[in-house]
């Protein structure tokens, strides 16, 4: 569907922008926000230009006697196609001060920062940014392999030994070699070797022919 096209270009996640969550009641993964940045700029272009962040308002509310919780709201908008969005908004909250379990006061100084940043990353979830995400397919081990393979290919190891085993020259055949090395693992170092020591061979033989 063409109403889903940014959706679909945007839903899936490379797992290494994905973090844990820590400090909250509850588990689960989310996107880095800075990842989510650089894919709004390949996707709309540069911030300020394609895309943007604006703070609509700010404010502290005070939950109990020790914490005090900072909540802004925040917009984004975007370029597709020429128009520009219009705005989309989202609430984003921090624990500006709080009492740990051991009785420490904490003052968290990047209160407004976070929140902002928890704004934005809602704003860009709504038109599909890291959708697989906050639809609940992280949960599946076979979907993050697939998501992997998306931003990180494998490498086609039977090309590669092809490549070794065609090589024209000793000189071509060394730096085929270092390639092969640096793209696969520990695991595949063997059969490079050992296709590598082969064609060597040939060549000379050749050489001495």
């Amino acid at each position: 569907m063409e109403t889903m096209k940014l959706w679909q270009q945007v839903c899936t996640t490379d797992p290494a922008a994905v973090k844990k969550i820590t400090g909250k009641t509850y588990q689960g993964d989310s996107p880095k926000p800075y990842w989510l940045i650089q894919r709004a700029t390949e996707v709309f272009g540069p911030c300020g230009i394609g895309w943007g962040v604006n703070v609509v308002s700010e404010r502290f509310e005070r939950i109990t006697d020790t914490d005090v919780l900072h909540v802004a709201v925040v917009s984004v908008w975007y370029t597709q196609d020429g128009k520009r969005s219009e705005s989309i908004e989202q609430m984003g909250g921090t624990k500006a001060a709080y009492m740990t379990s051991a009785g420490k006061m904490m003052i968290d100084e990047d209160a407004g920062k976070k929140s902002v940043t928890d704004g934005m990353v809602k704003c860009l979830s709504m038109i599909g940014f890291a959708g697989d995400i906050f639809a609940g397919m992280w949960n599946d081990s076979k979907y993050v392999e697939w998501a992997a393979e998306q931003y990180h290919p494998k490498p086609d190891i039977a090309a590669i030994l092809r490549g070794i085993s065609g090589s024209i020259s000793v000189e071509l055949l060394r730096a085929n070699f270092e390639v092969a090395m640096q793209m696969l693992d520990a695991a595949h170092h063997p059969a490079i070797k050992k296709a590598t020591q082969a064609r060597k061979a040939q060549l000379n033989s050749k050489a001495t022919a």
